[in-house]
């Protein structure tokens, strides 16, 4: 279907720690978030918190198309951060991918 705005994706991904290890997480995740950006075809990167589970956190990542998606996740950036967030998990992630329209703003 044919837009006139440009569409990206949103990468969603929700997460479940182990108790212990959700700071580790958060570490991991501030010391990654800028080198993630700066892959090629990605525009930002955050971080949410479940309010309420505190194990709980889910990034969304948007990104100019699948492939720069793809790319991402074979490149040595993430081949060193996914296996050190997996090992925290309490629970399988959960991941999906969107369209997202540069249309859509933020709330204020």
């Amino acid at each position: 279907m044919k837009t006139p705005y440009e569409m990206s994706i949103v990468r969603i991904v929700r997460m479940e720690f182990k108790e212990e290890c959700t700071s580790e997480f958060d570490a991991i995740f501030a010391e990654s978030q800028s080198k993630i950006e700066a892959q090629p075809g990605c525009r930002k990167v955050l971080m949410l918190r479940s309010t309420l589970n505190h194990c709980q956190r889910t990034t969304m990542s948007w990104w100019n198309n699948e492939q720069a998606l793809n790319a991402y996740r074979q490149s040595e950036l993430f081949g060193s951060v996914w296996p050190k967030t997996k090992s925290l998990f309490a629970a399988e992630p959960i991941a999906w991918s969107m369209d997202w329209s540069s249309e859509i703003t933020w709330p204020h």
